[in-house]
């Protein structure tokens, strides 16, 4: 779950807006992932890599639960907890007769046909609801929309804003401009407007306005070093 468009995301949303329900094959896995980890399972969907090895994404709402199960070193996840979850859904899922071998040949050409699930060796992932659905209040907002944005602070120093993983960036043409703009005070009620313009589109109520920070650059520093190429400053 990476971007608002990903069905996972699309189909945890709906959850938790009551419109749909986590798998019932999959309701107890949750219930002793939350009891085990002191977390809230939102979603968990069953998908195969390369039509063999099968895969489990557990979704929570907050990153401050999927960080449980991750470690700060080149190994990202924490490998104990990823083979536990892997050993608890292979039991509870062999519990209810949904189990079928990895090396069947009946999985070869379409895997998890009638509710059945492979449990050899599961490789566990994990995602977060509320990055994705702030960034989707993100992407609700028009170029039109931002436009008459930037033409309220009627500012001809403004060259654009842009708003990238969240975070709003105001561009000065210069960086001349930028120095003499970057003080608190300013950055304070530039922020403050942000808040009130995005909070339209904020259907979960993600946004605090004390988590809001207002960054500035210029044009002048786009052009010059990112070739004036959104890909490559967000890169």
């Amino acid at each position: 779950m990476i971007l608002p468009s990903d069905k996972e995301y699309t189909q945890t949303k709906r959850i938790i807006l009551g419109t749909e329900r986590m798998k019932p094959e999959f309701v107890p896995l949750a219930e002793w992932i939350d009891k085990t980890f002191n977390v809230k399972t939102i979603n968990i969907i069953y998908d195969t890599l390369d039509n063999k090895t099968p895969r489990v994404q557990i979704f929570f709402e907050y990153e401050k639960e999927k960080n449980k199960f991750l470690t700060n070193d080149i190994s990202y996840f924490d490998k104990s907890k990823q083979k536990a979850i892997g050993e608890k859904f292979a039991e509870i899922i062999k519990q209810q007769g949904l189990s079928k071998n990895n090396g069947s040949f009946s999985n070869i050409f379409g895997l998890n046909k009638n509710g059945i699930y492979l449990t050899d060796n599961v490789f566990v992932i994990y995602g977060a609801f509320k990055p994705i659905a702030k960034l989707e209040a993100t992407y609700k907002i028009t170029q039109k929309q931002t436009e008459e944005f930037i033409n309220s602070f009627d500012n001809k120093d403004i060259w654009t804003i842009s708003i990238g993983f969240n975070i709003p960036t105001f561009f000065m043409f210069t960086d001349e401009k930028v120095k003499e703009y970057d003080k608190p005070e300013i950055k304070t009620m530039w922020a403050d407007k942000f808040f009130d313009f995005i909070k339209p589109f904020d259907e979960f109520n993600y946004f605090k306005r004390t988590d809001i920070q207002v960054y500035l650059d210029s044009k002048e520093n786009f052009d010059k070093n990112y070739e004036s190429n959104w890909y490559y400053y967000y890169k």
